[in-house]
């Protein structure tokens, strides 16, 4: 029924297991132990980018935390109209509510797929000798069923009262020998799972806090944990390396993720305070302004006489105008002045030195 999970599922692990038996040799425990947790590596890298999404989505959820608290406040009588108007709310600010959840939602087809693959190593519906498992060969299963881990299969558990979470690889009942390897790492898984929970709900903004937040960061950071603790006992050791590595990487993956978004809103942070540096007076820049007491400067107009021709080009039209009025004043001074001195000029009385003609006969006349 479910083949498309666990085809892939056991396809991805057959990888990993013929690589680390080349080196540990097929049969080990080690192989593995390291071709689970290189198949969790595998998945939790597929779904990186949705997890890059989901923390940013998170984040802007949390930065119009007030605005959604407004909006249930208001509409608080009038359900529908508040679930219109939160998700018009969540369009504007270009939010998914489905994007938090996608990563979470895809690790539980894979955790399904890898506990039936693990456990039906051991299983043959039809009975007889398992000859095979998904992608795995007769070698293969064999190969699976001798790996011990301290003299322990790998799809043994402390429990097998259920057969769907145990494998029904043994008979019903506890298994104490199990315990001393399965107990240190549901410990571990457990408190892996807490650090996991905590380091989010660190992350939360504190105005955005609801009481259902509030109840599921509880759950997340308290109960989960004391339930990989508890419910550990029921999965086989595969399934517990599983959940230890898965757990390993989201801590990892957080803490890259999460200082690579601080960074850049450190620096969006930074881009704006420079922006409006640029944009406001210097520090101790004092506004430029007029001077008590001093009068508004005003531009003088320019104002051509009646005869007087400006020239283009020229900033002191007045003055070129004075002076065409000045040079017209002399043209007529010397135009009505010009008959009188052209009768001196012929007379010879202007230049001195010379004696007009009448002279001069008078002169003859006298010796």
């Amino acid at each position: 029924m479910l083949d498309f999970i666990y085809y892939p599922v056991s396809f991805i692990l057959w990888c990993w297991h013929k690589v680390f038996g080349l080196v540990f040799g097929e049969a080990n425990a080690v192989s593995w132990i390291l071709a689970i947790i290189f198949l969790t590596f595998t998945v939790r890298g597929i779904m990186f980018k949705p997890f890059v999404n989901q923390v940013r989505s998170m984040k802007k959820m949390q930065d119009f935390a007030p605005e959604m608290k407004k909006v249930q406040k208001k509409y608080s009588n009038d359900r529908q109209r508040q679930a219109m108007e939160m998700q018009k709310l969540q369009k504007e600010h270009g939010v998914n509510p489905l994007g938090s959840c996608l990563p979470m939602l895809l690790q539980i087809p894979v955790f399904i797929g890898l506990n039936h693959v693990l456990r039906m190593f051991t299983i043959n519906p039809y009975g007889g000798p398992k000859t095979e498992n998904y992608f795995f060969d007769e070698a293969g299963v064999k190969s699976y069923v001798s790996a011990k881990l301290f003299g322990t299969n790998l799809g043994e558990a402390i429990y097998t009262g259920v057969d769907m979470v145990s494998g029904g690889n043994t008979a019903a009942g506890f298994h104490w020998g199990v315990a001393p390897v399965a107990i240190p790492l549901m410990i571990v898984a457990s408190i892996a799972t807490h650090l996991t929970a905590r380091h989010s709900v660190q992350r939360q903004n504190p105005e955005s806090a609801t009481p259902q937040t509030a109840m599921m960061n509880k759950l997340t950071m308290y109960v989960f944990p004391i339930g990989v603790l508890v419910f550990g006992a029921l999965f086989p050791l595969g399934l517990l390396f599983y959940w230890l590595a898965n757990n390993g990487w989201t801590l990892m993956q957080q803490r890259l993720v999460y200082t690579k978004i601080d960074k850049e809103e450190e620096a969006r942070k930074e881009a704006e305070k420079e922006k409006r540096a640029s944009l406001g007076p210097k520090p101790g820049q004092k506004p430029a302004g007029p001077r008590p007491g001093q009068k508004p400067v005003q531009q003088k107009r320019n104002k051509q006489s009646g005869g007087g021709v400006k020239k283009a080009g020229s900033p002191h039209g007045f003055a070129q105008a004075d002076a065409s009025a000045a040079a017209e004043k002399k043209d007529t001074t010397n135009a009505a002045a010009e008959p009188s001195t052209n009768g001196s000029k012929e007379n010879g009385a202007d230049v001195p030195g010379l004696i007009s003609d009448s002279t001069k006969k008078s002169g003859r006349k006298r010796r």
